[in-house]
């Protein structure tokens, strides 16, 4: 039997060395869809996610890109 090899890029959307949508200083306008497990409001920028303390499902904000990792991003609600 031969022994299928999967090609492509890694499941679950962009992989850590994929280009990033958003940088440390970038401030972007998103809307927060979900909240974390640890009560984060969670918003996606071309499908990579940002975490936003203090963000409630729903609400649209402008977010200070404060730290990008490898899958997500963390910013903060500037006025």
């Amino acid at each position: 039997m031969e022994r299928r090899t999967r090609r492509g890029p890694p499941r679950g959307g962009r992989g850590p060395s994929g280009p990033k949508p958003v940088k440390e200083g970038d401030i972007v306008e998103v809307e927060v869809v979900e909240k974390s497990r640890k009560g984060d409001g969670v918003a996606r920028v071309e499908g990579f996610v940002i975490f936003i303390p203090g963000a409630e499902p729903g609400q649209k904000v402008k977010v200070q890109i404060e730290k990008v990792g490898g899958t997500y991003a963390v910013g903060k609600i500037v006025t």
